[in-house]
């Protein structure tokens, strides 16, 4: 058996621009301090958690690993609830990926660490931007494809016709509550189901085009510092989200429930469930209006550190065994 090599990267929530980023749109997006931890030793097996692993169902990991020569033992811990729309796969493939390379004696840059793990999120799901996997490396915030953008130029990326370019986004301290319906939702059926709205109807693009704009118009906020208009823009969002078909009762009901006690609130990330997001100065409101409709809600600190080689071992770090 080798040395553990640990790594851990941080979820993230989109305040504005889901769906559209993936035609090469604008977006922002803050990471948050719920973190996906991984390790990986050598090992005589390839497994996960103690199991024996199983490719066919594990794409993305099937990717990472496709250059080892040598099998792996793998751990992982997450504080990141998983199809939520907190990015939690691509944490676990910007942890993963640094964390192997560690264990092959690489030393990645953080574009080379993003780039493969957009790479693995791509190989699994087919579609999607690199949006996820950009914030979850970062960490802190990202604007992406803004017209003008405020922050320091980070990496732009291309494929199939389209471009992102992601910028680093410095967003004043903010307090969000996310609110979890608990309805698993993956990220791949959701953006086919816009993709095949927009191919039957020119509406749909409108839609697609004006969250472009009202993301725009959040950027400007986020740099005043406005948080009234800024949360006045992520309900209009929501809305139009909703047109889209992307939300769900679930989702409204906890959206509806934190509006008297936010500024604004909509769903976050590819929808049908999952997870919305509020931003407030009454969390403890907020947690409780969540509560009452089913929801789970997490109080969240935004703007930390993205991944990162951990220095504990995986019995330091409460990693599954």
């Amino acid at each position: 058996m080798g040395a553990w090599h640990t790594a851990s990267a941080p979820g993230k929530f989109v305040i504005l621009g889901e769906h559209s980023v993936v035609y090469g749109k604008p977006a922002v997006t803050l990471a948050v301090d719920l973190r996906m931890t991984v390790a990986v030793r050598r090992s005589g097996w390839n497994t996960m958690n103690g199991d024996r692993l199983d490719f066919r169902r594990q794409a993305h990991i099937r990717y990472l690993t496709r250059n080892l020569r040598h099998a792996v033992d793998m751990l992982t811990y997450s504080e990141i609830p998983v199809g939520s729309g907190m990015g939690s796969s691509a944490a676990l493939s910007a942890a993963m990926a640094m964390a192997l390379a560690s264990e092959s004696g690489e030393q990645l840059s953080e574009e080379q660490v993003m780039r493969e793990a957009y790479e693995a999120e791509y190989y699994a799901q087919g579609n999607g931007s690199p949006m996820d996997a950009s914030t979850c490396v970062h960490g802190g915030g990202v604007s992406i494809n803004m017209p003008e953008p405020d922050g320091e130029f980070l990496w732009k990326v291309e494929r199939n016709g389209r471009s992102w370019s992601f910028n680093d986004l410095k967003a004043p301290e903010m307090t969000f509550v996310i609110g979890n319906t608990g309805i698993r939702a993956p990220t791949g059926p959701q953006v086919d189901k816009v993709h095949r709205y927009m191919d039957r109807s020119h509406f749909a693009r409108e839609v697609i085009d004006d969250i472009a704009d009202v993301t725009v118009e959040g950027g400007k906020a986020l740099k005043n510092r406005d948080v009234e208009a800024l949360g006045r823009l992520m309900t209009k969002d929501h809305k139009l989200l909703s047109i889209l078909g992307v939300s769900c009762d679930a989702l409204n009901k906890l959206v509806n429930a934190s509006l008297p006690y936010s500024y604004g609130a909509k769903l976050t990330g590819s929808g049908g469930g999952g997870c919305m997001v509020a931003l407030t100065d009454r969390p403890e409101k907020v947690c409780e209006a969540i509560e009452s409709r089913g929801g789970t809600p997490y109080v969240v600190r935004t703007g930390g550190p993205g991944v990162m080689m951990e220095p504990n071992p995986p019995e330091r770090t409460g990693l599954r065994r």
